[in-house]
């Protein structure tokens, strides 16, 4: 015997997917341009490489070919954007 279910409710008023399936997704956008380490920390490329290179000198272009660590306080963002990392 077939029983009558509820429609699913929407979580938000333009939302389409139903509150069942409703699931976090990897920004893919930010799994390209952060890295997390073992240890907790997100790692990035420094910017300023991309042109007008002439103006700079080697060794602003060898410590800017490095990664850095991001700040404390966009962790949670970055985070938030990576939920299976």
């Amino acid at each position: 015997m077939a029983r009558n279910r509820p429609a699913p409710t929407l979580i938000g008023k333009n939302n389409r997917m139903p509150k069942s399936i409703a699931r976090r997704k990897t920004k893919k956008a930010v799994a390209k341009r952060f890295k997390i380490t073992a240890t907790g920390k997100i790692l990035t490329s420094h910017s300023g490489r991309r042109h007008l290179a002439s103006k700079k000198n080697r060794k602003k272009m060898r410590q800017l070919s490095k990664t850095k660590q991001v700040h404390k306080t966009d962790e949670y963002r970055i985070k938030s954007n990576l939920p299976f990392h």
